[in-house]
């Protein structure tokens, strides 16, 4: 009888103790979705106010799109330091670092006097922003299952993805009502309050710190390197069709600047909401019957969003604009959820962070800055049509080089022969 009561309370406290970490997990997963929301929806309140910016500093969009690509330079700059850290001490802290600094640095951007001033505030955005997303997506990635990591991280991405939608609705409404400085000053608030619940998270374990991983290993590994190459154009076109999309309604299809923000920002975000998780879920399935499975999900998407992304461009109907954008959107968002997993599979657990802030500091500093410059570029030069329809034949490119990560993987297995002496996945 005493054995079989030691066995009733040992199966009763593994069942409090799953129960508490599927709590953990829902906490966790909800706290850094909404820090997400609001991260984007700071970086991403500039594309509406485009136009005002325009007009009351008299730029040109050469000048204009600068705007971003400092934001972008100085993310990607700092985003591997930061990575580094993630991997090495706290990353609640540094995650809270982050958030109070962007937000102050929003703050900072409404209240800009001068065209240099603006440029100096952006800049100081990406790098509160560059602390957050390599370290939340590694405690993601600690907290569930590897068989279950796409969907994770794409409820995270939705949070990215409502966050941005949110920003270009706010700045479009705020913007046309009140002007542009009080758009920088309300959506900035929210990440002074959410910092202070990201230190209240506790944080699982991710192996011992002789598995750390020089970030030379991580170099040497073929998939990873096509990924990296693969984003580098993906985010040209993404950053691109961010900064441009809205301008380019405007002007092009009629839409005025609170059309442009809210029907279009609306059809934007229930697409890419219903495409991310749609994304995540259809991804983990294929990765069950292939070892490419995620990175094939996330190729096929890019090639089917590619057509509607050119109908976009050449429809005149504003409901035939809303229709193709909506599919297109769906498909593209399929991506953020993925992405990150394969990075993750690929990499052990110390350096899930290193691993992440290495892509994004290549894709961002490369495809994140050229993006809205080149399509900018070709503005003043021609015209934002063709600026754009170059960025779609970019992202085609990009979408093709995601067969070689595929190839690579079959070759070398999801752990390449440089990496095998570091994985020692924990399990929960």
């Amino acid at each position: 009888m005493h054995a079989e009561s030691g066995a009733a309370v040992s199966a009763a406290e593994m069942k409090t103790e799953s129960h508490s970490l599927d709590r953990y997990r829902v906490r966790l997963l909800a706290i850094l979705a909404l820090i997400n929301f609001v991260n984007f929806a700071d970086r991403l309140v500039v594309p509406p106010l485009v136009p005002l910016l325009r007009d009351h500093f008299a730029l040109s969009s050469a000048q204009l799109s600068a705007v971003q690509i400092v934001l972008q330079f100085v993310l990607a700059a700092a985003t591997v330091p930061f990575s580094l850290l993630a991997d090495r001490v706290s990353r609640t802290r540094i995650i809270a670092f982050g958030v109070v600094f962007w937000s102050l640095a929003t703050f900072l951007t409404g209240m800009a006097h001068t065209y240099a001033l603006l440029l100096v505030a952006r800049a100081l955005v990406g790098v509160g922003e560059a602390a957050y997303a390599p370290a939340a997506q590694s405690l993601i990635s600690g907290a569930y299952s590897a068989a279950a990591r796409a969907r994770a991280q794409a409820v995270f991405a939705a949070g990215m993805l409502a966050g941005a939608t949110a920003g270009m609705v706010l700045g479009s409404v705020i913007g046309e009502k009140l002007g542009w400085r009080p758009a920088f000053f309300i959506i900035a608030t929210p990440g002074l309050i959410f910092a202070l619940l990201v230190l209240r998270l506790e944080e699982l374990p991710r192996g011992p710190r002789s598995e750390l991983v020089p970030i030379g290993h991580l170099l040497a590994v073929p998939a990873y390197l096509a990924l990296v190459a693969s984003g580098v154009l993906i985010t040209f076109t993404s950053v691109a069709f961010i900064f441009w999309g809205p301008d380019f309604v405007r002007r092009w299809k009629d839409f005025t600047v609170g059309q442009a923000g809210v029907s279009l920002g609306i059809t934007v975000l229930l697409a890419s909401l219903l495409g991310v998780l749609a994304g995540g879920y259809v991804a983990d399935f294929a990765q069950k019957r292939y070892a490419f499975g995620r990175i094939l999900t996330v190729a096929v998407a890019f090639l089917m969003a590619a057509p509607f992304l050119i109908w976009v461009l050449a429809a005149d109907d504003k409901r035939v604009v809303v229709l193709a954008l909506f599919i297109g959107a769906f498909f593209m968002s399929w991506y953020h959820g993925p992405v990150t997993a394969v990075i993750h599979d690929l990499m052990p657990p110390r350096a899930h962070a290193t691993s992440v802030g290495v892509y994004m500091f290549v894709t961002q500093l490369v495809g994140g800055v050229l993006g809205p410059l080149v399509v900018g570029k070709i503005d003043d030069l021609s015209n934002l049509l063709i600026g754009l329809q170059v960025a779609v034949a970019v992202m085609v490119v990009g979408a093709l080089l995601m067969f070689l990560v595929m190839h690579f993987i079959r070759r070398d297995g999801l752990h390449h022969p440089h990496m095998a002496a570091f994985h020692a996945e924990l399990d929960h």
